[in-house]
């Protein structure tokens, strides 16, 4: 019966360090949990992520990005450019557009603290970006929002559960323009379409084929500073979705068809909590030994 509980105790710890609500600091957000901890690479070398996350189901709309600025203000720092944009396309439940990469990591700590400066993307205190450190924001806040890296991000567009395909939709295919996903200019008037409006994604996402460009964290190795950017947009064609297919811009681009979306990254099952949980059964198993 004590062997019971103990087994009942582990799976009931380990269920609740996967577990997030929908409501972050006032802004309410869904994820799709991307699991298969530690699958390998896909022929690029891209996918290989050796923990469990959840990313953004959608990407990150302006009303969330309103309620962002409402609460913490605008995104500051130095230089200016790469802070002062305003969306071009401002529907409530289109993706959050033309921001840099530097105000979505602002975003991302605000979710993570509810301060735009302190979190997984280390800022001063007037905005200037310094360094991240993704460990001791999950140390100190239990849970960290992030900006996916590319690897995350690849997983989960394109990763199966035993291999990877050409597109987000689960094969190798290309989705229907204007249907399924929007690109190529399928719609008119032009410009990025309402999250969730196409095709639901092999992993439980939308829109990671097109719609805009999506950052994330990567710094290409070409330019040594510009930051990483998947999926295509509705201004781009079926070879800009495909996994084949790598963008980057300058992190303090600000451009219509660029937004992004975020990840949720919790403690692993704590060594410590399976740890104690290990010694306790190893002291149950010994103690039943000498009572034999």
């Amino acid at each position: 019966m004590k062997r019971q509980s103990i087994l009942v105790l582990a799976s009931v710890l380990v269920f609740a360090a996967s577990v997030s609500g929908d409501m972050v600091q006032g802004i309410n957000m869904d994820f799709v949990t991307i699991g298969n901890a530690g699958n390998a690479a896909d022929s690029t070398g891209y996918g290989s992520v050796g923990y469990d996350f959840s990313i953004g189901k959608y990407e990150v709309t302006n009303a969330q990005w309103n309620t962002f600025v409402s609460a913490a203000g605008a995104p500051t720092g130095i230089p200016s450019s790469a802070y002062d944009g305003s969306a071009y396309f401002t529907g409530d439940q289109q993706p959050t557009n033309r921001l840099s990469w530097f105000e979505a990591a602002q975003f991302c700590n605000y979710l993570t603290s509810g301060d735009k400066y302190s979190g997984a993307y280390n800022f001063d205190n007037i905005g200037n970006f310094l360094n991240i450190d993704r460990d001791s924001a999950v140390s100190a806040y239990g849970i960290a929002y992030v900006i996916p890296t590319e690897d995350e991000w690849y997983k989960a567009a394109y990763y199966t559960g035993s291999g990877y395909t050409t597109y987000a939709n689960g094969t190798d295919i290309a989705p229907v323009a204007g249907v399924e996903t929007n690109y190529g200019q399928a719609l008119p008037p032009d410009g990025p379409w309402d999250v969730g409006t196409g095709t639901i994604e092999q992993n439980g996402t939308f829109d990671m084929m097109g719609n805009v460009w999506e950052w994330n964290e990567v710094i290409t190795p070409t330019s040594g500073f510009s930051r990483g950017a998947r999926g295509g947009s509705y201004r781009h064609y079926d070879y800009h979705l495909a996994s084949s297919y790598r963008g980057d811009a300058s992190p303090g681009t600000e451009n219509g068809n660029i937004g992004f979306r975020v990840v949720e990254v919790v403690p692993v099952p704590s060594a410590v909590i399976l740890g104690s949980l290990g010694l306790t059964f190893s002291g149950w198993l010994l103690k039943r030994k000498r009572m034999i």
